[in-house]
């Protein structure tokens, strides 16, 4: 089914995590196409200033069930993206039940919640994690899901509670699976700000802009053109318009639910993300090589046909260099903001 547009428009967006990196710029694209839009976020990773001024904010948490009611009710939210949880993967090895807490569980107390309230729709920030280490480098919808990590856990098992609570309540959803996430709004609104962020974009750019010593590289031996790992690179700002159009895919109709892809469909290595940052910047990366890491597939690529078809998304910032270019401007704005700098936002009253 396509969106054509015709979507009644009823009621604000609730946005979760909407101060964080992938959520902040889905604020944007709901704004951007005339959606009034509720933040509720904790602040543990996001920042406040990274809400638009547009967007009403409230600090909180998704398991504060009175607090969630009285938003959803007194806004009148028509749906849901839920962006709040935990995303590092190495911690949710380590700490897998933080994991399990943040993003299972807080999802159930949120579903129960939207059911309560009669909130018919909900956009879930779901990970291509849940495949694991797929046999073949480029996976679609159906590719066995085997996640490796308490963090790929977690997200599939909201996966399948939301397949649940859609086949017994007037509920449905779209869980989208989220590539490697990089770059900034073209615009520098907001960009990826958390301090130590592990995605390879970021540490290559802060390395460019000498606020790293160095970049490593695991896996120089594996079968792809340079020996070095290969993913898909998905921009923040499609990415966040994809969340836009799998909202307006759940509205056209309710009785559906989805679970889709969100990549470009190619793949490029480390080395090549390194040499791209180190051309777009004009300065020198160090690199360290390192062996494998366990469970790292040598390649992981979208199929995202299903997407393509079944909306009317289509990227717009799909060139290596353009992401490499946005993240590049955004750090070097970060650089220069000032700390608590206030952005004008307007707070409420749950």
């Amino acid at each position: 089914m396509i969106f054509d547009g015709s979507s009644e428009r009823r009621g604000s967006i609730l946005v979760t995590g909407g101060a964080g990196y992938i959520g902040s710029h889905a604020v944007l694209a709901l704004l951007d196409a005339g959606w009034p839009v509720i933040v509720l976020d904790n602040l543990t990773t996001g920042f406040r200033w990274a809400v638009d001024p547009r967007a009403s904010f409230v600090e909180g948490d998704v398991t504060d069930s009175a607090l969630v009611r009285s938003i959803l009710t007194y806004h009148e939210v028509a749906a849901i993206m839920h962006f709040a949880g935990s995303v590092v993967v190495p911690e949710s090895v380590v700490d897998p039940l933080k994991y399990y807490g943040n993003n299972t569980a807080a999802t159930c107390s949120l579903l129960r919640n939207a059911v309560d309230c009669g909130v018919p729709h909900i956009v879930f920030s779901s990970t291509a994690a849940t495949y694991g280490s797929p046999d073949v480098a480029q996976v679609c919808e159906n590719t066995p899901t085997r996640p490796i990590n308490p963090y790929g856990r977690s997200k599939l098992v909201v996966e399948a509670m939301l397949a649940d609570a859609a086949a017994a309540y007037p509920i449905n959803y779209c869980a989208l699976r989220y590539f490697n996430v990089a770059g900034a709004d073209p615009a520098g609104r907001t960009g990826q700000s958390t301090a130590g962020a592990t995605h390879l974009i970021k540490v290559c750019v802060e390395a460019a802009l000498g606020r790293r010593e160095l970049v490593e590289v695991y896996g120089t031996d594996y079968d792809t053109h340079d020996g070095t790992g290969v993913r898909d690179y998905i921009h923040v700002s499609d990415l966040a318009d994809a969340h836009v159009h799998a909202l307006h895919l759940l509205m056209d109709d309710p009785e559906a639910s989805h679970t889709m892809n969100c990549g470009y469909g190619t793949g490029f290595s480390v080395l090549d993300v390194l040499d791209a940052v180190e051309r777009i910047s004009g300065r020198e990366i160090r690199r360290v090589m390192r062996p494998r890491r366990p469970g790292d597939p040598a390649a992981l690529i979208a199929d995202n046909n299903l997407i393509l078809s079944r909306t009317r998304w289509r990227p717009r910032h799909a060139r290596l260099g353009d992401i490499v270019r946005h993240a590049l401007a955004w750090e070097d704005q970060l650089a220069r903001r000032k700390p608590g700098q206030p952005v004008g936002q307007r707070e409420i009253a749950a």
